[in-house]
């Protein structure tokens, strides 16, 4: 039964469908867009609208973007001979934020998942080895740390290394202001391979 009005209760529905969302903080968020003002309002429900009008793929990278190609591989400045593949565009937004890498990305658009049906032929690996033949000399395999990003690794490893192309993965190990006690047997196996010298 419906206690307040079907409109609010439609957008704590809809709401609610977004990653992360429960029920509760999609009413929490439906009450703060009905207190907030008008103006404010139309500002985010115009965003929504226009981030789905203008936000499309780079025919490179299958990065979002709003130009084709994207501003990454777009830039001569940058190292188009190193390819850092990555699960999503998430992905590389939080490595840009490091200003470290300066090669060029590819996004594959997920991770092997074969109990959720999700295949290499579900992935965009056909596009990253169609981008080999320009004299692209490392790829790194940069796929979050678990059990569906580890098989991605593997299976383009595999893929990859009889190509001739240097084929690197990131280092994991113990993340700053961890404590060794509380991490796990993986994580510090991890960390004792990817050691660096210091």
């Amino acid at each position: 039964m419906i206690y307040t009005s079907q409109a609010l209760e439609s957008l704590i529905g809809e709401l609610s469908k977004l990653p992360g969302i429960g029920r509760k903080t999609a009413q929490r968020l439906a009450l703060h867009i009905l207190k907030s003002g008008n103006e404010d309002a139309d500002r985010l429900a115009s965003a929504i609208v226009d981030v789905k009008r203008r936000i499309t793929y780079c025919s490179i990278c299958l990065n979002i973007t709003e130009n084709d190609p994207c501003s990454i591989c777009a830039d001569q400045s940058r190292d188009h001979t190193s390819i850092c593949v990555v699960e999503d565009p998430s992905d590389v937004m939080a490595l840009e934020k490091t200003n470290e890498f300066q090669g060029v990305y590819h996004v594959l658009g997920g991770a092997l998942n074969p109990l959720e049906g999700i295949t290499p032929d579900q992935l965009r690996v056909k596009e990253l080895l169609n981008r080999l033949g320009g004299g692209v000399k490392e790829v790194i395999l940069a796929m979050n740390p678990d059990v569906e990003g580890e098989a991605t690794t593997i299976y383009l490893g595999n893929l990859l290394r009889p190509l001739g192309i240097k084929v690197t993965r990131i280092a994991r190990g113990v993340p700053v202001g961890g404590d060794l006690e509380f991490a796990d047997e993986a994580t510090l196996v991890r960390a004792l391979e990817g050691r660096i010298v210091v």
